[in-house]
């Protein structure tokens, strides 16, 4: 464009100069100022014409330059767009792999605690059914070496078969959270204060002829106690039910105390899985946890130490 304006400049120049020519041209009317006008204006023709190819030479070539580059802005617009287009698709692709693998990962986890809790469940039935048989063989034999105390021996075998089952079911009322009849715990509790001692001399002798009879009991009343600490709290009701099975079972208080911190290890443990197995606390989670540690009596530093425990063994699980 330089080049063109200054041909042009020139030629307006060569325009003035001619003018001035032909201004003393018309005075002299000399043949060689007719000349050399003529001359001058074939020379201007030229001129205008060279620039003339010049300005459409530079307007074709700026033409051309500027589809080059609408073309290559096109094709970049058209490149962008594709690429944004994949990576949405990428990234909706990925996400959607994510849904279904926390999807299939909480599925597993709740299939693996539903499990769990069916054979917990199933491993106290049998161990109750276990003791129940044991104590039945036990009164069988006292049955046949004392004949002279049948109907004595068989009340007392009907009054333990109660109490057995008694417990059982109230055992199950505590699972479900159901209040307990208090009349009728407190009559059957004043019913077996004569027999206490005489059936906690009798599980204590039993216990020292039979270590597995001390398992089982102990498995007994691992699992009534758990039932009890369930909802973190102990009722007065079930502190007496737990008072009277230990009297039947010659649980000591040392073996009381020791399973006791088991079984809420056990209960705290399960509920920190539980609240971290969606990988979100919520309040009420929250709330959940420190009502359990205060229960408990469970350190802040043993609470993170089981926290992290918890965390990650659910990380390995779902990876």
């Amino acid at each position: 464009m330089a080049d063109i304006e200054e041909q042009r400049r020139k030629v307006e120049e060569l325009k003035r100069k001619i003018l001035e020519q032909k201004r003393g041209a018309q005075a002299q009317k000399s043949d060689e100022d007719r000349a050399r006008l003529n001359a001058e204006v074939e020379s201007k023709r030229k001129a205008e014409e060279e620039a003339r190819r010049a300005e459409e030479e530079a307007k074709r070539r700026a033409e051309e330059e500027t589809k080059k580059q609408e073309a290559e802005s096109k094709r970049r617009a058209a490149e962008e767009a594709k690429r944004k287009e994949e990576e949405e698709a990428r990234r909706k692709a990925e996400e959607e792999a994510l849904r279904k693998a926390e999807k299939e990962a909480k599925k597993k986890a709740e299939e693996a605690a539903r499990v769990r809790e069916e054979d917990e469940r199933n491993k106290a039935l049998e161990e109750a059914k276990r003791q129940a048989e044991l104590i039945a063989k036990k009164k069988a034999e006292e049955d046949a070496r004392r004949r002279e105390e049948e109907q004595q021996r068989r009340v007392r075998e009907e009054e333990d078969a109660k109490r057995v089952l008694e417990a059982r079911r109230r055992a199950d009322e505590l699972r479900q959270k159901a209040e307990l009849d208090r009349i009728r715990a407190e009559e059957e509790r004043k019913k077996a204060e004569e027999e206490q001692k005489r059936l906690a001399t009798e599980a204590q002798r039993a216990a020292r002829q039979s270590p597995r009879a001390t398992k089982d009991a102990s498995n007994i009343y691992s699992q009534v106690l758990r039932l009890a600490w369930c909802d973190a709290v102990v009722g007065q009701e079930e502190a007496d039910i737990l008072e009277l099975l230990r009297n039947l079972l010659a649980i000591s208080d040392e073996e009381h105390e020791s399973i006791q911190q088991e079984v809420q290890m056990e209960i705290y443990l399960q509920a920190i899985a539980d609240v971290w197995k969606d990988g979100v606390i919520t309040p009420q989670d929250s709330d959940r946890l420190d009502h359990l540690r205060e229960q408990f009596d469970i350190s802040a530093d043993e609470h993170l130490r089981l926290e992290k425990q918890v965390r990650k063994e659910i990380l390995k699980q779902k990876s």
